[in-house]
């Protein structure tokens, strides 16, 4: 694999080593302890999915988890991939399903939906294929300072050097107001919902501007 740089974006199309359009990176997945990049998850695009040659199928979600060491290269807007696009459609999904934990209230609630027409209908719940030390950041993802409830905004993008995690370049809540850096030494967990950060809200207020390079 060549070395991975800066240019590395969510948002990236992917490509098979073929050449064939596979999806775009939907997230990263990084080690909590270091913030080293293991692996991204693609979202496969229609036609590689085949959602164009059926469109009345029911999919859920096609997100597949690619490890870092199946890149092989990557610029700006295009990541490509050591693996034929038979292999890419043979990876992992990142989402699996499984009923719900089942409490006094969902019992309830299929009970319900049972009587109104709906027999058997109990709740799901999605379970992120990945280990217990790697942590995910996407795009949209809310951004916490904190354990005071206030967001700062939404994650953006991404910042590598090579594959370790040097920022996080993120869209804060407000009209009119421009993206900025959030140093990795700011970033403290993340759980499935929101990635919070150790700063306060004056520290906040005072983050650099993001000015992407040319």
């Amino acid at each position: 694999m060549e070395p991975l740089t800066e240019d590395f974006h969510l948002g990236a199309a992917v490509y098979s080593s073929e050449g064939k359009h596979v999806g775009t990176v939907k997230r990263t997945l990084v080690r909590e302890s270091d913030f080293e990049l293991r692996a991204i998850v693609v979202e496969e695009s229609k036609v590689f999915k085949g959602h164009l040659l059926a469109p009345g199928a029911l999919g859920l979600e096609d997100d597949l988890v690619v490890s870092i060491d199946a890149v092989r290269s990557v610029t700006h807007e295009r990541l490509d991939l050591a693996l034929t696009s038979a292999e890419v459609r043979q990876l992992p999904p990142y989402l699996r399903y499984r009923p719900a934990t089942r409490t006094p209230g969902a019992e309830f609630a299929a009970w319900s939906a049972a009587f109104g027409g709906n027999p058997g209908v109990f709740p799901i719940e999605e379970v992120a294929s990945r280990p217990r030390d790697e942590i995910e950041i996407d795009a949209g993802e809310n951004v916490m300072i904190g354990h005071t409830g206030h967001k700062l905004g939404q994650v953006s993008d991404v910042l590598f050097d090579n594959t370790e995690l040097i920022g996080v370049v993120v869209n804060p809540d407000g009209f009119f107001k421009k993206p900025v850096m959030l140093p990795r030494r700011f970033l403290g967990r993340s759980d499935d919902l929101s990635l919070f950060v150790e700063l306060t809200e004056d520290e906040a207020t005072n983050l650099e501007l993001f000015k992407p390079t040319d």
